[in-house]
């Protein structure tokens, strides 16, 4: 997924879960892949099995962050911000939770807020990679849908 090869990374864990329906990562991997192939609803169902097979998953901020990107993409912002916050307090100090909170909130006109979350997710090295360019995973169109909500948290890039 990580390459951009959405329909291999969507086979590898769909094949994963033939050989054990409950492991709770490849629900997570194809979660993940799911939302970033434009199909986040279903993305955040395979999501929701992640975390309930595994509630106490060490990568569990991550699967919250995902969780928010399905609801961005979704224009479901209430419930981005909310899942957002959940990763903000699940780890407190990860700048990636911050850069999802940001445009959610900038999409929701609460700048005040939206502009706190902004100064939070400036790591510069994960910024530059994330936001100033494209990851190879997200889709153009959804890269774009989250600069809108960051220029509306208040970034000026």
């Amino acid at each position: 997924m990580q390459g951009g090869d959405h329909e291999g990374a969507r086979a590898e864990a769909e094949q994963a879960l033939i050989i054990n329906p409950n492991l709770a990562r490849a629900h997570g991997s194809l979660g993940a892949t799911l939302i970033f192939s434009g199909r986040p609803q279903e993305g955040l169902a395979a999501l929701r099995t992640c975390i309930r097979l595994d509630p106490r998953d060490p990568e569990l901020v991550i699967r919250w962050l995902q969780v928010a990107q399905a609801h961005y993409f979704s224009h479901e912002y209430e419930a981005a911000v909310e899942a957002a916050t959940r990763a903000v307090r699940t780890f407190p100090d990860y700048p990636t939770a911050y850069r999802w909170l940001a445009p959610a909130l900038g999409q929701l006109g609460r700048t005040g807020e939206a502009k706190a979350a902004l100064a939070k997710a400036m790591a510069p090295l994960a910024f530059d990679l994330h936001v100033r360019n494209r990851v190879p995973w997200m889709r153009p169109e959804d890269h774009a849908h989250m600069l809108e909500g960051l220029r509306k948290a208040g970034w000026e890039g």
